[in-house]
């Protein structure tokens, strides 16, 4: 294992009183191991760590994988029983929140007596939290890509080209630069469409006094970029620019808020109060924002019900929204590094109004 993140392992078998800790999750075995692969398992005890696969991944296990021991099964879970029986364990963890139930009762059937499985939910949610200088290494490369795309297709976006076309011209010019895949599904949303939060590309064409959120990002070395920007095309009604203005204000004033210490609860609350207050609450309706990583959704995620702090080094977006059923909508979304006296922006696009020819 990568001996620097070994040690949180290790805090966490003592914090949980476990024996040993299996990981099937590939995030978290890519981050403990390095392991890119579609398929294997890591087991961890205080005493060692072995990464675990079938014969499809054995060259690539000996090309990347930092461990221990590397053991080939012919049936996963009969491979982690093994090797769970080598090593004398006896409490050993699982992720709860990604395990599923049908592998844990199957687990539990074939190990009755012997082994005591022990679902760990919150005390996993902190292992890949906060990030080291590799991490956000490839987290600014992830970004910059953002904005070499985006200067790219600024060109298209005028009347009469889709909501699609402005997605795939996106998704190609990421790639092109060394993108190794989109990180979600890209979201291109304008007009009235602008309310849907979550509003896939269609064949809606734009048209003059749009509003267009573009919602996108891409992976670097198996960590994402995220980033919204809203853009007018031709000149708005002043119902829009205000809803622009608001969104743009709540952002600057989290992002000022950013800083270890703040709880999540309160540093979404910074955002959420501002637009409660300008008139639009009841149309922000998600949280904040969450963290980024290995995952485009990671621990913490900032909303309402939050709980925790934010902590130095952790990576998280900042985006709040306000989406009108039947009007429109506006997101903006900035990714952030927390430092030791507040943030460092990963993201470079412009997020002051810009409006582009009709």
């Amino acid at each position: 294992m990568i001996i620097e993140r070994k040690v949180k392992v290790e805090d966490l078998l003592t914090e949980a009183n476990l024996d040993a800790f299996v990981f099937f999750d590939l995030a978290n075995i890519r981050y403990l191991c390095d392991f890119t692969g579609t398929d294997g398992v890591l087991v961890v005890s205080d005493q060692t760590d072995s990464f675990l696969s079938d014969s499809r991944y054995q060259t690539q296990a000996q090309q990347q994988v930092k461990s221990e021991n590397l053991v080939c099964y012919q049936k996963k879970l009969d491979g982690i029983i093994a090797e769970l029986k080598r090593l004398d364990v006896r409490r050993v963890g699982i992720e709860s929140e990604t395990l599923t139930v049908s592998t844990w009762l199957e687990l539990q059937k074939k190990t009755i007596g012997k082994i005591e499985w022990v679902p760990v939910g919150k005390p996993l949610q902190r292992l890949r939290a906060v990030k080291d200088r590799d991490e956000i290494d490839s987290l600014e490369k992830a970004a910059l890509l953002n904005l070499q795309a985006f200067n790219e297709i600024e060109s298209l976006i005028a009347p009469g080209i889709s909501e699609k076309e402005l997605a795939l011209a996106l998704e190609f010019s990421l790639k092109h630069r060394g993108g190794e895949a989109k990180a979600f599904d890209f979201i291109v949303a304008s007009g009235v469409r602008g309310a849907l939060p979550h509003g896939l590309p269609s064949e809606k064409l734009i048209e003059p006094g749009d509003l267009i959120t573009i919602d996108f990002g891409t992976r670097v070395n198996g960590y994402h970029s995220d980033e919204t920007v809203t853009v007018a095309v031709g000149d708005v009604n002043s119902k829009s620019r205000d809803i622009y203005d608001t969104v743009l204000e709540a952002h600057d004033l989290a992002l000022e808020a950013v800083v270890p210490g703040i709880s999540l609860l309160a540093l979404d609350a910074v955002a959420r109060d501002y637009i409660v207050r300008a008139g639009y609450g009841d149309y922000f309706g998600h949280g904040l924002g969450h963290g980024v990583g290995l995952e485009i959704h990671e621990y913490p995620s900032l909303s309402p019900k939050s709980e925790g702090v934010i902590e130095e080094g952790m990576v998280i977006t900042i985006e709040p929204g306000i989406y009108l059923p039947g009007y429109g909508g506006v997101r903006i979304e900035d990714t952030v590094v927390v430092t030791s006296d507040g943030y460092r922006c990963l993201t470079h696009i412009s997020k002051q109004f810009k409006q582009f020819p009709a």
